[in-house]
Order: structure tokens, then C-alpha cells, then sequence
């Protein structure tokens, strides 16, 4: 069995760049997904070599992560007060 997870091909610990592949299986979307992301702007992300592979910094992702916990707890919380709720919620 192949170990794709980034933890355990570098010794246990994160690098500090992740591939989308890493991306991907972290927040376990699909590929395309995690593509969107970072496309889109909504997961900052920057284009390296002459195939411009995208990599992911793992504080941007853990920042990333954290916004998408603020933004459910407000939503829950206008929910409770009963306020109007946006399309997305």
C-alpha cells in the first residue's frame, strides 16, 4: 500500500509547501476542487517551475481552514438570531 499522506512521506512533520494532491486529501475534496481553490483565489496559492505546479503553503491552508470555522460559527450564530439567512448558509 502507497503512503500519499505528506505527514508520513516527510518523516512525520508538514513541508512547508503542499501539493494540490496534499490539498486535496487534507480537506478530502476531490482534486478539482482543491483546484477551484486555489483558481479562484479563495485559497491563496503561487505557481512554481517551468509548469507552473501550484503549491499551497501549509499556514495559508491552516489560515484557510480557520475562516471556514469563523464563517460557520456566524452563520450559526445569525441562525440562532434568527436572522435572514444568505443562499450558501
Amino acid at each position: 500500500m502507497e503512503v500519499t499522506d505528506a505527514r508520513f512521506r516527510f518523516g512525520g512533520h508538514m513541508p512547508r509547501f503542499l501539493t494540490l494532491t496534499d490539498v486535496a486529501e487534507e480537506l478530502q475534496v476531490s482534486m478539482a476542487q482543491a483546484r477551484a481553490l486555489v483558481r479562484s483565489g479563495e485559497l491563496p496559492a503561487i505557481q512554481i517551475g517551468g509548469r507552473g505546479q501550484w503549491r499551497v503553503e501549509q499556514v495559508k491552508l491552516d489560515e484557510y481552514i480557520e475562516d471556514l470555522y469563523v464563517q460557520q460559527a456566524a452563520k450559526a450564530e445569525a441562525r440562532k438570531a434568527g436572522a435572514p439567512q444568505t443562499e450558501d448558509a
